[in-house]
This record gives C-alpha cells, sequence and structure tokens, in this order.
C-alpha cells in the first residue's frame, strides 16, 4: 500500500497485491491476489479477480449513466450493481467502467482494454476479448468472446455482439452482430461491403 492511498470499509485485497499512491479504494470492494493497481485510480463496488492490471487514472465502479424524464424533470436512477472482472485482465490508463444498475457489469477472463476505453452500466465482454482505445460501449450489451474492436469503436445500447467478430477501427455498430463476422464503418456492415462503398 503505497502512500496517500484511501481505503475504506468493507474492503478485502488478497495476497501480493500493490494499490499504488493517490489511489482510492471506496467501500465493497475485493481484490484478489496479485493486482497491481496504478496510481490515481477510484475503485468502487467491484471484485478483480487474480492477476489484474489497472493502470492510472482508472475509474472502476462509478454510477452509471441512467436516469428517468418527466417533464423535462431528470431523476436520476440508483445503480446497485457491481463490476466483476475475470482473471488476467489489463485495464489501460483513463479507462471508466460503470457498475451495474441491477443486474452487474462484467469483463471476461483475459481481456485487453486499452486506455481512454468506456463501458457502461450492465455491459458484459467476453473471454479474451480486445478493446482499443477510445471504443465506447452503451449500456446493457454483450461482447462475445474473442472479439477485437479497432481504436474509436462505438457501440449502441441493448444490442448482442457474437463471439469472435472483429470491427474496424472508427466503426459505428447500432445492431446485433452474428458470431465470426468482420465489420466496418457507420452504421457498421460486412467488411466487403464497406470497402466497396
Amino acid at each position: 500500500i503505497n502512500d496517500k492511498v484511501i481505503i475504506k470499509e468493507n474492503v478485502n485485497i488478497g495476497d501480493n497485491s500493490i494499490i499504488s499512491s493517490n489511489t482510492t479504494i471506496n467501500q465493497n470492494v475485493v481484490i484478489s491476489s496479485n493486482v497491481f493497481i496504478d496510481d490515481n485510480c477510484s475503485i468502487s463496488n467491484c471484485l478483480i479477480n487474480d492477476n489484474c492490471k489497472i493502470q492510472s487514472g482508472s475509474i472502476i465502479g462509478s454510477n452509471g449513466f441512467g436516469f428517468a424524464i418527466d417533464n423535462n424533470d431528470y431523476s436520476d436512477m440508483e445503480h446497485l450493481g457491481k463490476v466483476i472482472i475475470g482473471k488476467n485482465v489489463m485495464i489501460g490508463a483513463n479507462t471508466i467502467i460503470a457498475r451495474g444498475s441491477l443486474e452487474d457489469t462484467i469483463i471476461g477472463n483475459n481481456v485487453r482494454i486499452d486506455n481512454l476505453v468506456h463501458i457502461s452500466h450492465n455491459v458484459s465482454i467476453g473471454d479474451n476479448s480486445i478493446i482499443a482505445a477510445q471504443s465506447g460501449i452503451a449500456g446493457s450489451t454483450s461482447i462475445g468472446k474473442n472479439v477485437i474492436m479497432g481504436g474509436q469503436v462505438g457501440i449502441s445500447g441493448h444490442l448482442l455482439i457474437g463471439d469472435n467478430v472483429k470491427i474496424a477501427a472508427k466503426s459505428g455498430v447500432i445492431k446485433n452482430i452474428k458470431d465470426n463476422s468482420i465489420i466496418g464503418g457507420y452504421p457498421a456492415v460486412k467488411i466487403i461491403d464497406w470497402h466497396r462503398a
């Protein structure tokens, strides 16, 4: 535990884990063994499994972007879920992962998330997926296993992205994607159709 770390109540930290300077571990966090959390992170409402690395400035477990609108009056929706991070996950600098609203936000095993990525509430990301920098995934979308997303990909909410999908950089995904697809463009289509266009 390095300088100026704040650890609040109901926190459990496993063996051989390192919490770097100026990081805050808020309530209801479980950090397993061999986890490295870099400087200036904020971790809340989260379970982090073994052998994970979280780089500087990341925020894990903050409230999602959810509210109800009634006659131009905005009522914030309570978020009650957690963030569940699998084993051997790497999370880049200044990435934000929101806690679930009712269900949990889930990051599978061996996932690689680059810098400046935003993952919204209730998102699920399958094992061995790779997400490049400046990508954003809207709430309640499910990403399959072995998915590769290029930089600056945007994915709408409440979608199902299948296993083994590859998404070209700067693509905008606004509909469900079947397993083994390779897509690109905005709106994202089969990559050969995008190249023709």
